[in-house]
Protein backbone atom coordinates (compact mmCIF):
# COMPACT_ATOMS: atom_id res chain seq x y z
CA UNK A 1 0.00 0.00 0.00
CA UNK A 2 1.31 3.30 -0.91
CA UNK A 3 1.58 5.99 1.68
CA UNK A 4 -1.16 8.71 0.40
CA UNK A 5 -3.63 5.48 -0.13
CA UNK A 6 -2.95 4.54 3.86
CA UNK A 7 -3.19 8.28 4.51
CA UNK A 8 -6.95 7.78 3.10
CA UNK A 9 -8.16 4.97 4.99
CA UNK A 10 -6.54 6.60 8.10
CA UNK A 11 -8.88 9.61 7.29
CA UNK A 12 -11.77 7.28 6.50
CA UNK A 13 -11.99 5.72 9.47
CA UNK A 14 -10.36 8.38 11.87
CA UNK A 15 -11.99 11.86 12.36
CA UNK A 16 -10.58 13.50 15.48
CA UNK A 17 -7.64 15.40 14.25
CA UNK A 18 -5.85 15.12 17.04
CA UNK A 19 -5.74 11.28 16.69
CA UNK A 20 -5.09 12.18 12.82
CA UNK A 21 -2.12 13.84 14.16
CA UNK A 22 -1.00 11.51 16.73
CA UNK A 23 -0.89 8.49 13.75
CA UNK A 24 1.03 11.57 11.79
CA UNK A 25 3.71 11.71 14.50
CA UNK A 26 3.67 8.13 14.92
CA UNK A 27 4.72 7.79 11.62
CA UNK A 28 7.72 10.01 11.46
CA UNK A 29 9.11 8.04 14.17
CA UNK A 30 8.84 4.91 12.86
CA UNK A 31 10.58 6.17 9.96
CA UNK A 32 13.20 7.62 12.15
CA UNK A 33 13.12 4.35 13.95
CA UNK A 34 13.77 2.33 11.13
CA UNK A 35 16.75 3.82 9.36
CA UNK A 36 18.62 4.14 12.91
CA UNK A 37 17.53 0.35 13.67
CA UNK A 38 17.42 -1.15 9.72
CA UNK A 39 14.37 -1.42 9.38
CA UNK A 40 12.38 -0.77 6.24
CA UNK A 41 11.22 3.11 6.14
CA UNK A 42 7.79 2.83 4.43
CA UNK A 43 7.04 -0.30 5.79
CA UNK A 44 7.55 1.09 9.90
CA UNK A 45 5.86 4.78 8.51
CA UNK A 46 3.20 2.54 7.75
CA UNK A 47 2.56 1.04 11.07
CA UNK A 48 2.44 4.13 12.42
CA UNK A 49 -0.17 6.02 10.64
CA UNK A 50 -2.10 3.18 10.67
CA UNK A 51 -2.03 1.64 14.04
CA UNK A 52 -5.29 3.44 15.55
CA UNK A 53 -7.49 2.56 12.48
CA UNK A 54 -10.10 1.52 14.56
CA UNK A 55 -9.68 3.81 17.81
CA UNK A 56 -12.98 5.55 16.88
CA UNK A 57 -14.60 2.29 16.09
CA UNK A 58 -14.20 0.79 19.33
CA UNK A 59 -14.39 3.74 21.18
CA UNK A 60 -11.35 3.39 23.30
CA UNK A 61 -12.10 0.19 24.37
CA UNK A 62 -8.44 -0.87 25.20
CA UNK A 63 -9.81 -4.63 25.26
CA UNK A 64 -11.46 -4.44 21.34
CA UNK A 65 -8.59 -2.19 20.57
CA UNK A 66 -6.74 -3.48 17.11
CA UNK A 67 -9.16 -6.13 16.38
CA UNK A 68 -10.90 -4.16 14.18
CA UNK A 69 -7.78 -2.68 12.87
CA UNK A 70 -6.16 -6.23 12.33
CA UNK A 71 -9.23 -6.88 10.28
CA UNK A 72 -9.15 -3.60 8.15
CA UNK A 73 -5.58 -4.83 7.30
CA UNK A 74 -6.12 -7.89 5.97
CA UNK A 75 -8.96 -6.55 3.88
CA UNK A 76 -6.12 -4.34 2.26
CA UNK A 77 -3.56 -7.15 1.81
CA UNK A 78 -1.34 -5.38 4.34
CA UNK A 79 1.85 -7.55 5.35
CA UNK A 80 1.63 -9.79 7.71
CA UNK A 81 4.57 -8.47 9.85
CA UNK A 82 3.12 -5.11 10.10
CA UNK A 83 -0.16 -6.41 11.04
CA UNK A 84 1.45 -8.16 13.95
CA UNK A 85 3.31 -5.23 14.77
CA UNK A 86 -0.05 -2.88 15.09
CA UNK A 87 -1.91 -5.17 16.89
CA UNK A 88 0.58 -5.94 19.78
CA UNK A 89 1.38 -2.16 20.28
CA UNK A 90 -1.77 -3.13 22.22
CA UNK A 91 -1.11 -5.91 24.50
CA UNK A 92 -4.08 -5.44 26.39
CA UNK A 93 -6.35 -6.47 23.53
CA UNK A 94 -4.30 -10.01 23.11
CA UNK A 95 -4.09 -12.17 26.23
CA UNK A 96 -1.53 -14.43 26.32
CA UNK A 97 0.60 -12.33 23.07
CA UNK A 98 3.92 -10.19 23.74
CA UNK A 99 5.80 -7.97 21.64
CA UNK A 100 9.12 -9.62 21.00
CA UNK A 101 9.99 -8.39 17.72
CA UNK A 102 12.43 -4.95 17.17
CA UNK A 103 9.77 -3.95 15.03
CA UNK A 104 6.68 -4.56 17.30
CA UNK A 105 8.77 -2.65 20.59
CA UNK A 106 9.50 -0.04 18.26
CA UNK A 107 6.12 1.03 17.12
CA UNK A 108 4.61 0.40 20.84
CA UNK A 109 7.40 2.85 22.17
CA UNK A 110 7.30 5.25 19.22
CA UNK A 111 3.63 6.11 19.53
CA UNK A 112 3.64 6.03 23.31
CA UNK A 113 6.66 8.43 23.09
CA UNK A 114 4.62 10.65 21.11
CA UNK A 115 1.99 11.50 23.98
CA UNK A 116 4.87 12.23 26.18
CA UNK A 117 6.54 14.69 23.44
CA UNK A 118 2.79 16.60 22.36
CA UNK A 119 2.06 17.13 26.08
CA UNK A 120 5.47 18.75 26.76
CA UNK A 121 4.89 21.10 23.72
CA UNK A 122 1.75 21.90 24.67
CA UNK A 123 3.12 23.49 28.06
CA UNK A 124 5.12 25.73 26.38
CA UNK A 125 4.52 29.20 25.88
CA UNK A 126 4.17 28.78 22.39
CA UNK A 127 3.05 25.40 22.28
CA UNK A 128 5.93 24.40 19.26
CA UNK A 129 8.03 21.59 19.30
CA UNK A 130 11.50 23.95 18.21
CA UNK A 131 10.68 25.70 21.52
CA UNK A 132 11.18 21.30 23.47
CA UNK A 133 14.14 20.33 24.89
CA UNK A 134 15.42 16.35 24.75
CA UNK A 135 16.36 16.46 28.04
CA UNK A 136 13.35 18.38 28.79
CA UNK A 137 10.63 15.28 27.93
CA UNK A 138 13.45 12.85 29.87
CA UNK A 139 12.62 15.31 32.79
CA UNK A 140 8.74 15.05 32.04
CA UNK A 141 8.82 11.34 31.93
CA UNK A 142 10.16 10.96 35.85
CA UNK A 143 6.90 13.21 36.91
CA UNK A 144 3.87 10.50 36.62
CA UNK A 145 1.36 12.94 37.14
CA UNK A 146 2.42 15.33 34.03
CA UNK A 147 0.50 13.22 30.93
CA UNK A 148 -0.63 10.46 33.74
CA UNK A 149 -2.27 8.64 30.62
CA UNK A 150 1.38 8.11 29.06
CA UNK A 151 2.41 4.84 30.13
CA UNK A 152 6.05 5.26 30.85
CA UNK A 153 6.87 1.43 30.61
CA UNK A 154 5.84 1.27 26.77
CA UNK A 155 8.30 4.42 26.16
CA UNK A 156 10.91 2.30 28.20
CA UNK A 157 10.99 -0.59 25.51
CA UNK A 158 13.30 1.96 23.34
CA UNK A 159 15.57 0.04 25.89
CA UNK A 160 14.99 -3.43 23.94
CA UNK A 161 15.24 -2.22 20.77
CA UNK A 162 18.82 -0.71 22.02
CA UNK A 163 18.16 2.94 22.40
CA UNK A 164 18.74 4.66 25.57
CA UNK A 165 15.71 6.97 26.83
CA UNK A 166 17.55 10.10 25.98
CA UNK A 167 18.49 8.80 22.62
CA UNK A 168 15.26 7.84 21.87
CA UNK A 169 13.23 10.93 23.04
CA UNK A 170 15.92 12.79 20.91
CA UNK A 171 15.12 10.89 17.71
CA UNK A 172 11.10 10.82 18.16
CA UNK A 173 11.62 14.68 19.29
CA UNK A 174 13.65 15.67 15.49
CA UNK A 175 11.08 13.36 13.90
CA UNK A 176 8.14 15.11 15.39
CA UNK A 177 9.81 18.21 14.24
CA UNK A 178 10.49 17.75 10.73
CA UNK A 179 6.27 17.39 10.39
CA UNK A 180 5.90 20.09 12.82
CA UNK A 181 3.21 22.06 10.59
CA UNK A 182 1.45 18.64 9.72
CA UNK A 183 1.11 18.88 13.75
CA UNK A 184 0.15 22.16 14.56
CA UNK A 185 3.38 22.12 16.98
Amino acid sequence: MEREQALQLLKAHVKNENMIKHCLASEAVMKALALRLGGDPALWGLAGLLHDLDVELTAGDLSRHTHETERILREHGLPGDLIEAVKLHNEAAHAGQKRSELFHKALAAAETVTGLITATALVYPDRKLASVKASSVVKRMKDKRFAASVDRGIIMECEAVGLKLDEFVELSLNAMREISGDLGL
